[in-house]
């Protein structure tokens, strides 16, 4: 039974309002609405925070961020203290899994702002002394002291956006640092996290050959820590990157070429002792990103600040299904609407039945772990896995062509090629 049967065994997605402004979003939460497979009650969460601000704009990226003169930074820190507590309470989250600083580059953020919203969360729900708190930084706002600094604020985990070792290919790719100040914050990150620094890379960059490629992971591996993200490189449209292919100034890498550097990659990777448990992402020692599996098992999780993503349960005003919901982007407009409304939702749409086991299988399937019946059974306790996937149909053709497979009753896994191995 692929999605087709899905939906016919769950009942058709139906959509619920959106809008701009607290006002609009407030008005949907109120309509009626089938309840979804959330329990009423306590709830956990994670926690992604936005600082939405760059030194400088990347070539390649697209992400939400803002390069301007001057931050009014205690006007942000407060209003990122209001939209977390703002959507803690909404979400009746009373236990935070795990928080992530994101951007923009969060390493420009002063500790304090890092701290306060830390101590913002802390006030309205329960974040576990040991709990996985991570920062993004960019080695040319990373520092002894500054990494020293977000270490005393509370961040116990470091996300290092090396992205090359080579100071050619950070040039095209817009970066701000070079190779040596990469390697240095890369030091000194593992001075001040031991054993919980990620490094981040990037490869199929225009004109990158697979031997270039090779030579900047083996010097990574010299420098990383027990954890790492490889990323093949998207040409977003409205970045310069993508603008400077598209008219045929660099080259566009080939399909094949980019195949050849993922798998040569993992396998490099599996030599030195790293275990891949999701499409990106290479750990070892036990080094996972707490923060990040709760994405792939499609958990709930708040975003707070100029942008960030969400998905939880409103319970605070009536709720009952779990919403997918998006921040205003622009910090100054998303600045007034906290200020007026105690947070900047812009967009919100509720989630059905389908709309999650879509998700859920979407996101698990990047994983080594797959979609455990556990997991499944969450969101579909009527279906289960073996009668939605064992019955002929589409998926069982996936099966028989090796894309997928399904371990029994206890989990659905994709082809060995995506993540070493069916188990």
């Amino acid at each position: 039974m692929a999605v087709r049967g899905l939906r016919a065994g769950l009942g058709a997605a139906r959509p619920r309002g959106m809008g701009p402004g607290c006002a609009a979003g407030l008005r949907s939460a109120s309509e009626p609405s089938d309840p979804g497979p959330e329990p009423a009650g306590p709830a956990t969460a994670a926690l992604y925070v936005h600082w939405p601000y760059c030194r400088k704009h990347c070539s390649y990226c697209s992400f939400n961020k803002y390069v301007v003169p001057a931050v009014d930074e205690a006007a942000v820190r407060a209003c990122l203290v209001r939209e977390a507590q703002t959507l803690l309470r909404l979400g009746h989250v009373r236990s935070v899994t795990s928080v992530f600083f994101g951007g923009g580059t969060p390493s420009l953020a002063a500790p304090r702002t890092i701290a306060a919203v830390l101590e913002a969360a802390a006030e309205v729900a329960y974040l576990p002394a040991g709990a996985e708190v991570t920062l993004e930084a960019n080695p040319g706002s990373a520092d002894p002291a500054r990494l020293s600094g977000f270490r005393a604020a509370g961040v116990n985990r470091l996300s290092l956006g090396v992205q090359s070792l080579d100071d050619a290919e950070l040039r095209l790719l817009g970066r701000e640092h070079t190779a040596a100040e990469a390697r240095a914050a890369a030091e000194a990150a593992r001075q001040l996290f031991p054993g919980r620094t990620s490094l981040d890379l990037i490869f199929g960059l225009p004109g990158q050959s697979h031997e270039a490629w090779a030579r900047g992971l083996e010097a990574a591996l010299g420098l990383c820590d027990d954890h790492l993200a490889l990323y093949q490189l998207t040409l977003e449209r409205g970045t310069a990157l993508e603008a400077q292919v598209r008219r045929g100034a660099l080259p566009e890498p080939p399909e094949e070429l980019l195949a050849d550097m993922y798998l040569s990659a993992r396998t490099a990777l599996a030599a030195a002792g790293f275990h891949q448990y999701e499409v990106s992402n290479f750990a070892r020692k036990g080094a996972r990103s707490t923060h990040n599996l709760s994405y792939w098992r499609a958990e709930q999780y708040v975003g707070v600040g100029p942008g960030a993503h969400g998905r939880f349960v409103p319970w605070g005003e009536g709720g009952r299904q779990r919403e997918a919901r998006v921040q205003t982007p622009h910090p100054d407009a998303w600045m007034r609407e906290v200020r007026s409304c105690g947070h900047g939702t812009r967009r919100r749409a509720a989630l059905s039945p389908l709309d999650q086991l879509q998700e859920v299988l979407a996101l698990g399937l990047r994983t080594d772990e797959g979609v455990t019946q556990q997991r499944w059974g969450l969101f579909s306790p009527r279906l289960s896995l073996e009668a939605a996937f064992g019955a002929p149909g589409e998926a069982r053709e996936l099966q028989e062509r090796g894309w997928l497979r399904l371990n029994g009753r206890s989990a659905l896994h994709a082809r060995p090629a995506m993540l070493g191995g069916f188990r």
